[in-house]
């Protein structure tokens, strides 16, 4: 049904009641945008949003009651309203988990990034889906949604369409956005349509040509911020600058019993959701071991075209480093705004903006990955972060994973990027060292269910010392140089210093294990009994990035907790301290 302007009006008011009611209760919350965006958000669900097959995306995701309150009106069972910002209750921000919620926002820019992700995914599943976004003036400040804004540009991705809560007011103030944002979207291959984001019938007419055109839409929806308050188009108005009587006058105000019978009308016409699966199974492919010395990306890049070739229904892609980080291997086939049935995308050099697209499109059911080197995953840590919370199984290929990357020099030369991917909640970090450990890596980062992965692979050959039959590679641990004697010492690696570690054992003597990590997080999740078979002796790690976090585990730590240098890897590697015999002499001093 497409319902008339007057219901619309009479839906939006009783949104506003709810959404206002809501935040109330929690005394808490964003009231500008609830006031001034309802009737956009409302057209939206009503007249266009199919249920189970379209998605819509609150990129301004401080404007979650707004939402909550929608999608109860409109039928989901999101729960109490009255719970809203309460522990046990609707989060503060969108999250993935409530009913009728595609996407966590709340950091902005995500959002916008997320619904590229999801229209990409549209397009490569073939289907008639189309993704609404709601983003506000803070979200085209962010650098990750001008990146994705012209990502989606230049896919010519015309089944998205993004509307702009153009009220002009950010928390300080005016709104710091581009002198002209209509130019900026037209340059980059948007259609761009303006309307009174608080005239129904005009909102309603620009989603309709927005079903028409042959690149993604953008509409500029004007609206006033804290629309039909004391303080309408105010600053104040974008948080909870009301007190208690106003709130309540508001909600008195907007009540509409007439728009929420209309609305469950609504509700009633919805069809129910379709789940959207990750599939996980893989083709059961080997790497054979036929070389001496290796890099691990480049081990990486033999299974990953392996798995390709078996049919394994993956999409990937980099940040413009396909090459450098072996992904764009053969059977990979590059995806274009003119064939989307490949398995490829360059996302040109826009590591934030891949991260989000990445999170949309696993959001959407697709199995993806994507690469870049791991000094830049900075870049888009705030992605990693989302899909760790949102619990989308994402695969990042982070390769270039040490000092030895060599001549590049101290800004390509990664330190506290291991260690700080490890301390995000649920993220799996694997750094392998052989073959062996890069299958397990790449299988378990593609079948998992709710948890992101880090691949972080080295640059240079690296010599392969094989995993012994038998090792339980889900411990995280274990002894992949065992001692001819009784263990005095225990050297605990990661990647490229596991051969390192063991020529430190071979010249210490027969009392010296070592252990291959190959992920922290999932070597601290075991029992005591196991860490106790594994920690025996003087515990020493080894690893080229910041030492701190390994006194976890270690007694002492040959890190690096400085900036690198320019020079050959082998020399750099050296140069700071990661010497076979400087290492045994010290070791060898400390233990009697």
């Amino acid at each position: 049904m497409n319902y008339n302007s007057k219901d619309l009006k009479e839906m939006a008011n009783a949104a506003r009641a709810w959404a206002l009611h809501a935040i109330r209760m929690a005394h808490s919350g964003h009231v500008g945008i609830v006031l001034g965006a309802a009737d956009v958000m409302t057209v939206v669900f009503a007249n266009f949003l199919r249920r189970g097959r379209d998605k819509f995306v609150l990129s301004a995701g401080h404007g979650s009651a707004l939402l909550y309150a929608i999608l109860k009106l409109s039928g989901y069972d999101v729960g109490d309203l009255n719970q809203f910002r309460k522990i046990g209750g609707l989060p503060g921000h969108p999250e993935i988990g409530v009913p009728g919620v595609d996407a966590t926002t709340g950091p902005l820019g995500q959002g916008v990034g997320n619904a590229v992700g999801m229209a990409l995914a549209v397009k490569i599943n073939k289907t008639d889906s189309r993704v609404y976004c709601l983003c506000s003036d803070g979200d085209l400040m962010e650098g990750v949604a001008q990146e994705s804004v012209a990502f989606a540009g230049r896919y010519g991705l015309n089944n998205l369409v993004l509307m702009w809560d153009d009220n002009g007011i950010s928390i300080d103030g005016v709104a710091q956005t581009d002198v002209d944002v209509v130019a900026r979207m037209v340059a980059a291959g948007w259609h761009v349509i303006s309307v009174p984001g608080n005239d129904v019938t005009r909102v309603n007419r620009a989603l309709m040509a927005a079903q028409k055109s042959d690149r993604p839409v953008f509409i500029q929806c004007k609206t006033q911020i804290g629309y039909e308050s004391s303080l309408a188009g105010s600053n104040k108005a974008h948080g909870l600058a009301f007190n208690d009587a106003e709130l309540m006058t508001l909600v008195q105000k907007f009540l509409s019993p007439i728009g929420e019978n209309v609305w469950r009308n609504v509700a009633m016409e919805q069809v129910p959701v379709l789940g959207g699966n990750v599939d996980e199974k893989l083709p059961n492919v080997s790497l054979p071991m036929e070389k001496e010395k290796i890099s691990t990306r480049e081990l990486s890049g033999l299974y990953l075209q392996a798995l390709i070739a078996a049919g394994a229904n993956v999409v990937g892609g980099s940040a413009d480093l396909g090459g450098s980080t072996n992904v764009h291997v053969a059977g990979m086939r590059d995806i274009t705004a003119s064939d989307y049935s490949g398995n490829y995308i360059n996302y040109g050099v826009r590591e934030h903006a891949m991260g989000a697209i990445m999170n949309g499109m696993a959001a959407a059911g697709l199995r993806v990955f994507a690469s870049t080197f791991l000094v830049f995953s900075d870049y888009m840590r705030p992605s990693m972060r989302l899909a760790a919370l949102s619990g989308l199984p994402v695969v990042y290929v982070l390769t270039h994973d040490s000092i030895a990357v060599g001549e590049d020099g101290p800004t390509h030369q990664p330190i506290e990027q291991l260690p700080s991917l490890r301390l995000i909640p649920n993220m799996n970090v694997f750094r392998p060292c052989n073959g062996r450990e890069v299958m397990y890596a790449w299988r378990r980062a593609l079948t998992e269910k709710n948890t992101p992965s880090c691949i972080v692979l080295s640059r240079q050959a690296i010599r392969q010392v094989q995993t012994p039959l038998g090792a339980d590679l889900k411990r995280g641990a274990y002894v992949i140089y065992p001692a001819r004697g009784r263990v005095r010492a225990t050297i605990l690696a990661t990647g490229g210093e596991v051969p390192l570690a063991i020529d430190v054992a071979k010249r210490l003597g027969d009392w010296v294990q070592v252990v291959s990590v190959i992920s922290v997080g999932d070597f601290r999740n075991q029992d005591d009994n196991y860490k106790n078979q594994i920690l025996v002796g003087r515990v020493i790690a080894i690893e080229a990035a910041a030492s701190a976090p390994w006194f976890e585990f270690a007694d002492a730590v040959v890190g690096i907790d400085r900036f690198g240098l320019s020079g050959d890897g082998a020399t750099v590697y050296q140069e700071l301290g990661f010497d076979a015999d400087k290492i045994a002499a010290d070791i060898k001093g400390k233990i009697k």
